[in-house]
């Protein structure tokens, strides 16, 4: 058992840091920006809620954050009261949060600063995976931080791997938001023309889902996108905000990324018909607007 903090109790980290209470059996502790959730947390789990995300830090061996952009990131590790502040000696943060590289390597020599490791470490599997205790872990950083943290982060994955130096696992996130975002404008066109042409959607997918045109996208969100049903998943607003990481990294790198940029295009035209909450999945919606 290992002393935890967890910083940030969104529809991502409520229940991973549930996970290392229940599964990994450790003592954690809580930060949210909204007390009444981490009382909340606090009261279905039996870890303690603190009011600065230093305070939930200070004694801890490992602290994880799971916020919502390299903003918000900057303000809970570095910032006022920000869990740099309170971590020992040796300790170790993981940043499950999608932000850029970039940040990742400011905290990386942040937390070294202070003589602390430092992992980043997005994750894959949306808010059922984090539910279920089987998210992707992309990790960035150095062997004997990785090493360490990786016990702890069984908790709540399936699949953790060290990509490389601080900033890889971003980099590897981003990766596969680029996958994702063209697989499912591929799927949203595919059904699209089968319904067009008066083809059973459902018999259609039985038979091409096992050939090389299968996903984890054609097996999950198939069903769904044929009965227009979008108010669930990972919205597309969380959708642009990671395609905006990629593309920004892009155009430091040189990378050329036509399919993810329109594609990116498309989320935009879908926020503006009121899509912002709407499963990634909803693609569809915008091919059959007319």
């Amino acid at each position: 058992m290992a002393k935890v903090a967890f910083i940030g109790l969104g529809v991502m980290g409520y229940p991973m840091a549930g996970h290392l209470k229940v599964k990994g059996g450790h003592d954690v502790a809580v930060y949210n920006r909204t007390f009444a959730k981490a009382e909340k947390w606090s009261a279905e789990f039996g870890g303690e809620a603190f009011h600065t995300p230093a305070e939930a830090a200070a004694d801890a061996d490992f602290v994880f954050t799971c916020v919502g952009n390299d903003d918000d990131l900057r303000a809970v590790t570095t910032g006022k009261g920000g869990v740099l502040e309170g971590m020992k000696q040796g300790a170790i943060l993981i940043d499950n949060t999608t932000a850029s590289a970039e940040v990742a390597r400011e905290l990386d020599a942040a937390a070294k600063a202070r003589g602390c490791g430092f992992i980043d470490a997005p994750v894959s599997g949306g808010q059922a995976g984090a539910e279920n205790g089987v998210l992707t872990v992309m990790c960035g950083g150095d062997e004997a931080s990785f090493e360490k943290a990786r016990p702890v982060i069984e908790a709540y994955a399936r699949m953790i791997g060290l990509m490389g130096p601080s900033g890889a696992g971003q980099l590897t996130k981003m990766i596969n938001q680029i996958c994702i975002a063209g697989l499912v404008q591929g799927l949203a066109e595919g059904i699209h023309f089968g319904k067009r042409a008066g083809l059973d959607i459902e018999n259609v997918v039985s038979v091409i889902s096992k050939g090389a045109a299968g996903s984890w996208q054609m097996e999950n969100r198939h069903k769904t996108m044929n009965a227009g049903q979008y108010d669930f998943g990972f919205a597309i607003d969380w959708m642009r905000k990671d395609l905006d990481i990629v593309l920004a990294e892009a155009r430091r790198n040189g990378a050329t990324l036509p399919v993810t940029a329109l594609v990116d295009q498309f989320y935009s035209d879908l926020q503006a018909m009121g899509g912002n909450r709407w499963d990634t999945s909803s693609l569809l919606a915008r091919l059959e607007r007319d």
